[in-house]
């Protein structure tokens, strides 16, 4: 059957996004030949230049027309209160998913109602979240919908007025949270700083930067490599690297813009 020029891009986009992985077919082919190191999906060449830079800490959602809409909602100046908070909350859980799918787990082996053994998996105990007040604070009730008995710290933070450095006002955690795994919820990274000072907090309680894992929307390269500069044991988990975060998110969200 022949294929319009049209038609051959609208198939090779199909095949790029229903596996789900954020590749095509023949990506995938050519780099299991060449052995090249593939990032989230896709071969390291073929992501931006400021990506490439990041490293492999740095883990972006498969893209498809469902991520790209929600983000060019939440981008868009003319967009109403009452869409950006929906659109919002609908791609929070979207990172909080994949945030999840990250922790460790067990096999295990359950009943079902007609008596059949089936062999699936459970997660281990001992996660929390932290969120970085206040725009943070957006993405717990994503969390909280995912993990019902889940706890919760919070890290406030904000700059100086003297020396514009961020500076650490309050924190409180589980008792045992050096024990647990960490899900780090701040929605925008643009120069990385606030993330940098909340990421030295957990560590002064005994969190290692390895059991961190840093849930966001969008995220500029310099501030991924900046964290990850600083800290290289940490997960990135966001939607986006672009130049221009949308550091209008926390006012319109909470309705203060």
């Amino acid at each position: 059957m022949e294929i319009m020029p049209g038609e051959q891009e609208l198939v090779h986009r199909k095949i790029r996004f229903d596996d789900g992985s954020g590749s095509s077919i023949e990506g995938d082919k050519e780099s299991e030949e060449s052995g090249s190191p593939r990032f989230d999906g896709l071969p390291l060449q073929e992501l931006p230049k400021d990506q490439q830079q990041v490293g492999p800490q740095l883990k972006l959602l498969p893209m498809n027309d469902q991520i790209r809409e929600l983000q060019t909602i939440i981008r868009d100046r003319s967009t109403s209160r009452g869409d950006f908070v929906f659109s919002a909350d609908r791609l929070i859980r979207l990172v909080v998913e994949e945030g999840l799918n990250r922790l460790p787990y067990t096999e295990c082996t359950v009943t079902t109602p007609t008596g059949y053994k089936y062999d699936g998996v459970k997660f281990e105990k001992g996660n929390c979240g932290v969120s970085i007040m206040r725009s943070g604070e957006a993405m717990e009730q994503g969390l909280r919908d995912c993990c019902r008995s889940i706890r919760i710290g919070k890290i406030l933070i904000q700059s100086d007025e003297e020396t514009q450095k961020a500076k650490v006002y309050y924190a409180k955690f589980p008792p045992d949270i050096y024990r647990r795994k960490v899900l780090l919820m701040y929605p925008i990274l643009s120069t990385g700083n606030t993330v940098i000072e909340a990421v030295k907090v957990l560590i002064e309680h005994g969190v290692q930067p390895a059991c961190i894992i840093l849930l966001s929307i969008f995220s500029t390269p310099h501030g991924a490599i900046s964290i990850i500069q600083e800290f290289p044991d940490i997960t990135i988990l966001t939607t986006e690297v672009h130049p221009v975060a949308p550091t209008h998110f926390g006012q319109k969200y909470f309705g203060t813009d």
